[in-house]
């Protein structure tokens, strides 16, 4: 009697522990979907006078933008109420921006002249 409780609790045991693994395994793959789908990122390449952009659109969530400079003057990258520092020749700036409604967002470059010559542009949300 007391060799059948302690198999049956064996069995109880394992099949616990398997089944614990299972549930770990499934949340972690669900938070990477989901945080895929929430977060975009988006090179950016500043020179005069112009911004050269990976990607012109992306989902609501998260987007960061990785601004490099490689122009010989300092230039900035602003969109939607945030911007990066100056940026000189070979310098790179993250910024993270969450937007959270479909819409069409302008950037520039905010160096006095820089957008009238060109550095500017619209990102676009779906």
């Amino acid at each position: 009697m007391k060799r059948m409780m302690i198999g049956a609790l064996a069995a109880v045991a394992i099949a616990s522990a398997g089944a614990t693994a299972q549930a770990g395994q499934r949340p972690a793959t669900a938070r990477a979907t989901d945080g895929a789908r929430l977060l975009a990122r988006v090179d950016v390449t500043a020179s005069e006078f112009k911004f050269v952009l990976s990607k012109k659109t992306a989902k609501r969530g998260i987007v960061v933008f990785r601004v490099t400079n490689a122009g010989a003057i300092k230039h900035d990258f602003k969109i939607s109420g945030r911007k990066t520092r100056l940026l000189s020749h070979g310098q790179t700036a993250t910024l993270r921006v969450t937007f959270l409604r479909k819409g069409h967002y302008p950037y520039q470059c905010t160096v006095p002249g820089h957008a009238a010559a060109g550095m500017k542009g619209v990102f676009t949300i779906t």
